[in-house]
């Protein structure tokens, strides 16, 4: 899709001044105009699009639109982003297990369960609102709506996530992220046992076409994800696995291990619940995807050194991973 300065001079109906205008190639002919914006934008959910569409804020040659209505090729759409919604960020008294601190940054094991920052259904109890109550000179560094977070994790996946307190360490710590300067490796139980007991899987990384809550690697178009893999043990039909990550894509370890055949324990998203009804149950106890960020590694955006950090898996986890030992014996 090509893109165009917008020449308008209407009045915006919405947020910004300026339209950002898309020409629909030949390939998207055919296509339902939120999923062809969703697309091309990126940043901004169908959901979200489609929203914006029945606002007023999305033109399909200077015409409303339905967000269903397919597109032609050579049709111009116009996007006028809506005005931000403002949103109170609250501090909140949340525990927080901080493993460590210093005046740039720390290092936060999260706990299954709890958001990383606001978004649409979690205006508040999140982590942002958590770490707010601790640092309240976060607001405003990276986004009103989510202060010093650098990276994110699953609300069901816990585990290791960095904060930054400054603009120069969240600046250092985005771009480092963005090269894969970083170490991230997951542990994950699984329901299956893979071929081999280590492997790399090197694929394209997108939203699926069938269902845009969720991603997916049969696309035609994405960004590269890359995760390292192997067997720490084979525990019956089941499997504990480390996932070393290159990439750091949205449900990356999720897709990649599902794609595998290895869906992982308790994930309802991207696995099918398993034939036995002992591992199902064990799935349905544990009440989350098996999956905690175990290893966080980088360098320190002042002083350059590297910092690695570990975290063992928490009591859900292991009373999985107990359960399942004892089922396979």
């Amino acid at each position: 899709m090509k893109r165009e300065q917008s020449s308008s001079a209407a009045p915006p109906t919405s947020g910004s001044d300026v339209a950002r205008r898309f020409v629909v190639a030949a390939a998207q002919a055919g296509r339902r105009l939120d999923l062809v914006l969703a697309d091309c934008i990126g940043s901004v959910s169908r959901t979200q699009l489609a929203r914006h569409i029945a606002e007023g804020a999305v033109g399909l040659n200077g015409r409303a639109a339905a967000p269903s209505q397919k597109v032609r090729a050579g049709d111009v759409i116009a996007w006028r982003p809506p005005a931000v919604r403002q949103v109170e960020l609250v501090a909140e008294d949340i525990p927080l297990r901080v493993v460590y601190e210093d005046a740039h940054l720390l290092v936060v094991d999260k706990p299954a369960g709890l958001v990383v920052h606001p978004a649409a259904g979690h205006a508040a109890g999140t982590l942002v609102n958590a770490l707010l109550a601790r640092c309240r000179d976060l607001r405003g560094i990276g986004g009103e709506l989510r202060p010093g977070i650098v990276h994110r994790i699953d609300k069901d996946t816990s585990g290791l996530l960095v904060v930054a307190k400054d603009d120069a360490t969240m600046n250092a710590l985005g771009a480092d992220f963005k090269v894969h300067r970083v170490r991230r490796v997951y542990e994950a139980l699984v329901v299956g046992r893979p071929a081999r007991a280590s492997g790399r899987i090197d694929t394209l990384h997108g939203r699926d076409p069938r269902d845009r809550k969720k991603f997916s690697i049969k696309v035609k178009a994405g960004k590269r994800a890359v995760t390292n893999w192997r067997v720490l043990e084979e525990i019956g039909e089941a499997a504990r696995l480390e996932a070393e990550l290159e990439t750091g894509r949205t449900h990356q370890v999720r897709v990649h291990f599902a794609a595998m055949g290895c869906p992982l324990l308790g994930d309802t998203t991207y696995g099918r619940p398993p034939r036995d009804r002992h591992v199902r149950a064990i799935g349905k106890q544990l009440g989350r995807q098996a999956l905690h960020a175990r290893v966080l590694g980088f360098h320190h955006p002042r002083s350059g050194q590297w910092m690695q950090f570990a975290s063992p898996p928490p009591a859900d986890f292991l009373a999985a991973l107990a359960a399942l030992r004892e089922l396979a014996q």
